[in-house]
């Protein structure tokens, strides 16, 4: 529609984008701010909810000032952010301790003693339809009342970290269907709070927000936030969505037969289901879409971006000086030395489990590693291995997929890992189906979320409409030559897990010792 313009804000790991799309689902721009992240302990990660602010002042300022666009052209927002995150609030609305984040690991014993509390995990697939993974809200929760129970007493209210962001806008509590999805308290049958399962694990429903459907209008922006950001007062903010669900909304995955691979900090191989379907061994998640009476079926991986972030950080100093003489981004120069390497890496395998695992292995003790590494190996293989072993722990999620949804005829990526061309090739030959990208599919979260806030005030009459306006940008076809190649080599990724479980049992113990050690030897050096 001619001078109607929408506004996606998606609260990611890395920093908060902000974009703007007009009627026609067009981008018109968009503003990335960052923030850091906190691991005060190994396989815990933090982050200040007061950066996530900031950083949407930043990103949304900057991005009317650059597109030129008046606020007032704006009809709606959507917010997408990081699921299954804990922010704490007291009676006073104030954030009571750095939130805890999608791929902290600490409320593992937590999340097994729900299952037991529950009676089996079978029981708990019958309340919610999803475990309840070591990430996911309600574990973190317990923890907390565990570890921290004086600022658990004084806790009003839980909330993710979208729903904060949604909170400071407009003064409201609420969440929606897809991320209320992934705290683990929620009945995703019946898209309401599990009041038998909040009932076992003596957690007040009062804390949690009021729940909607991702269209519906959940607030207005007050004149504080207005004054901070720009945005008119009044403006409406529709519920938006997880990242990890409306990003695909994003992608046009709104009913089976697509597959979506979504490369960020995390990976994701999500469908969207038109029905309700069974998780039958808990492996999968299965949440709520961001259309009534539709569900998304997921699996995550922790690492998948983030391992290649990892290496970047970790071991490239060189290639970042380069790119900063040439005045390219680092990942070009790290893709164009991928590149030299053939496909399989001559026989190297790396393993992303880099901060454990959640599908199809829910193993906080998963260690990551490469696997035949031998002097024939350089900077090339290894650069290329990581994007490969990536891409094979997307396959041991479709895997599960296929067997509730085989119809899959082409793959739809997203994410920063989209942006490679060498990586989408991979992907390509990996899945041997061709790969695509769609118009604001690199946007992720955020244009998922503009969309669905062009449903809330009427742009578009449902989701199926709405996604009509995405473009093909991009097609990758598979390259026979690498299937043979893959296929071997994706046989012997998978049955490593299981070969190197125990040796990931004693060396996940052994870190914890010393961090238990250190710990104590901390406390003890205070008291001297």
């Amino acid at each position: 529609m001619a001078g109607e313009y929408l506004i996606g804000i998606d609260i990611g790991t890395s920093g908060c984008k902000s974009i703007l799309i007009d009627g026609e689902g067009k981008v018109i721009g968009y503003s990335l701010q960052e923030y850091p992240l906190l691991s005060p302990r190994p396989g815990w990660t933090e982050q200040d909810p007061a950066d996530w602010w900031k950083a949407v002042q930043v990103s949304v300022w900057r991005l009317l000032r650059k597109t030129g666009i008046s606020s007032n052209a704006v009809k709606c927002l959507g917010l997408s952010g990081q699921m299954h995150g804990l922010v704490a609030l007291d009676k006073d609305c104030q954030v009571l301790r750095p939130a805890i984040l999608w791929n902290d690991q600490r409320s593992m014993v937590q999340c097994q003693r729900i299952h037991e509390i529950v009676g089996g995990i079978p029981r708990l697939l019958e309340l919610t339809n999803n475990q309840m993974l070591p990430g996911y809200t309600g574990g973190k929760i317990l923890w907390m009342r565990e570890q921290e129970p004086k600022l658990y007493k004084r806790t009003r209210l839980f909330l993710n970290p979208k729903d904060y962001i949604r909170y400071v806008l407009t003064g409201e509590f609420a969440t929606e269907v897809s991320d209320a999805s992934g705290t683990g308290l929620f009945d995703v049958r019946q898209r309401r709070w599990c009041d038998q399962l909040l009932t076992l694990l003596n957690i007040p429903i009062e804390r949690l927000p009021r729940c909607f459907e991702s269209p519906e209008i959940t607030g207005r922006i007050t004149k504080r936030a207005s004054e901070v950001t720009g945005l008119p007062v009044g403006l409406p903010v529709v519920g938006g969505g997880g990242d990890a669900v409306i990003q695909t909304t994003g992608m046009g995955l709104v009913k089976p037969g697509i597959l979506g691979i979504t490369i960020g900090t995390a990976g994701i191989v999500a469908m969207g289901l038109d029905r309700f379907h069974p998780n039958a061994d808990g492996r999968l998640q299965i949440f709520c879409n961001n259309s009534p009476g539709t569900w998304h079926v997921m699996g995550v991986t922790l690492a998948a971006g983030g391992s290649y972030r990892w290496f970047r950080d970790a071991l490239c100093e060189v290639e970042k000086e380069k790119a900063r003489q040439m005045g390219q981004e680092v990942y070009q120069i790290m893709e164009e030395i991928a590149s030299a390497a053939p496909a399989g890496s001559r026989g190297l395998i790396f393993l992303p489990y880099l901060i454990g695992e959640r599908c199809p292995y829910s193993d906080p003790a998963a260690r990551g590693g490469f696997i035949g590494l031998s002097l024939q190996h350089g900077r090339p293989e290894i650069t290329r291995a990581i994007l490969e072993g990536v891409v094979f722990s997307l396959r041991d999620v479709f895997e599960l997929i296929n067997t509730m949804e085989s119809s899959v005829k082409e793959i739809r990526t997203s994410g920063g890992g989209s942006l490679s061309s060498l990586w989408r090739q991979i992907q390509a030959d990996v899945f041997q189906c061709p790969v695509i990208t769609v118009s604001g599919s690199r946007e992720g979260g955020a244009y998922g979320a503009a969309l669905v806030a062009g449903i809330g005030v009427g742009i578009w009459k449902s989701v199926n409409e709405a996604v009509k306006v995405l473009k093909i940008e991009t097609e990758t076809i598979p390259d026979p030559r690498n299937k043979e190649v893959y296929e071997k080599l994706y046989g012997v990724y998978h049955g490593l897990y299981k070969t190197l479980k125990p040796s990931f049992d004693a060396i996940a113990q052994s870190q914890r010792q010393e961090i238990s050690f250190h710990t104590t030897k901390e406390k003890t050096d205070e008291l001297c």
